[in-house]
């Protein structure tokens, strides 16, 4: 385990760059590596063998207040948006312009995309890859603002597009747990599963923010699932039902008004239905709890955190 930061030398150094931030983003921010000092630095990374904590954190401030000393003293009196041409791309440009990208790259880029682009571009990538770039969403802070800046800069030139405003994000617990949302439930459980077992302090931050229809049902008082019940379509209740203890069930079909629980169709609760179709009335009841929150009805955080709900 290497622990003193001052019995590094120079290559040691980049090398720990390389390691912490990935490949791709260190060239950019130490530029002019020829090819045969890139090959030395991944030699020099290969035989270090475990890095402690501490002198990789002393390393990167090192090159943080380094690209710090090197900026144009000049004064920008608007926010920094180093991402700001994205919103020029069309879905194709992006996934073209993350490709050999590394995980850090491209979770640095996902965090500034819409939901829904954001879950396109992600189902586009290989699963390992996937799961590796949603565990750096979690730890972009790690990464210093003039390394994002750099990244902006060489991925705007290769975009060739020119920038538009759009705001700057640096994704976090609740990002992940937004993108899990659009997923489905195999996909949800193995990629929770990939974040619990190399990152259980991020594991633990998702969880406070992603909601599932096992939450509504185990964690909701019953008049907010009342409410949930009342704002799916009928026909769908039996299906999203699938699975249920028999008790569950009737106790949800109680909730509904006398009208509804007489047009509740128990035959097709009955009928085996493929579980995608399981999985799409579930997330129905997702949805209508999140724009319960949205309404300001509810506070999911204070729900999964399992803070004291009163009926």
């Amino acid at each position: 385990m290497i622990n003193d930061y001052h019995m590094l030398s120079g290559i040691q150094k980049v090398a720990i760059l390389f390691s912490v931030v990935g490949e791709s983003l260190a060239m950019s921010l130490v530029k002019g590596l020829s090819k045969t000092e890139i090959r030395k630095i991944r030699s020099t990374l290969s035989s270090m063998g475990d890095i402690s904590f501490s002198v990789k954190k002393r390393v990167m401030e090192e090159f943080y207040f380094g690209f710090l000393s090197e900026r144009d003293e000049t004064k920008n009196d608007g926010p920094i948006q180093p991402f700001e041409f994205l919103a020029e791309l069309n879905d194709e440009q992006l996934i073209a312009l993350l490709d050999k990208e590394e995980p850090p790259v491209i979770a640095m880029i996902l965090a500034q995309l819409e939901a829904e682009k954001k879950m396109l571009i992600l189902n586009k990538l290989e699963p390992e890859l996937k799961g590796r770039v949603l565990i750096e969403l979690g730890s972009l802070d790690d990464i210093p603002l003039e390394g994002i800046i750099e990244v902006g800069a060489r991925l705007r030139e290769k975009s060739t597009y020119l920038p538009r405003t759009a705001e700057f994000s640096r994704g976090g617990a609740k990002e992940i747990a937004d993108m899990l949302s659009g997923m489905g439930s195999n996909d949800q459980e193995r990629y929770m599963q990939t974040l619990q077992n190399e990152d259980p302090e991020l594991y633990a931050g998702v969880k406070a923010f992603f909601l599932t229809f096992e939450d509504i049902m185990e964690k909701f008082p019953s008049d907010q699932i009342r409410t949930i019940l009342n704002s799916v379509e009928l026909d769908l209740l039996p299906i999203a039902f699938k699975g249920l203890e028999e008790e569950k069930i009737a106790e949800l079909k109680d909730m509904l008004p006398q009208k509804k629980q007489a047009m509740y169709n128990d035959e097709l609760a009955g009928k085996p239905q493929p579980k995608r179709e399981v999985d799409n009335a579930r997330k129905l009841f997702v949805d209508a709890a999140k724009q319960m929150e949205k309404d300001g009805a509810i506070n999911l955080e204070d729900i999964l955190s399992g803070g004291e709900m009163v009926e």
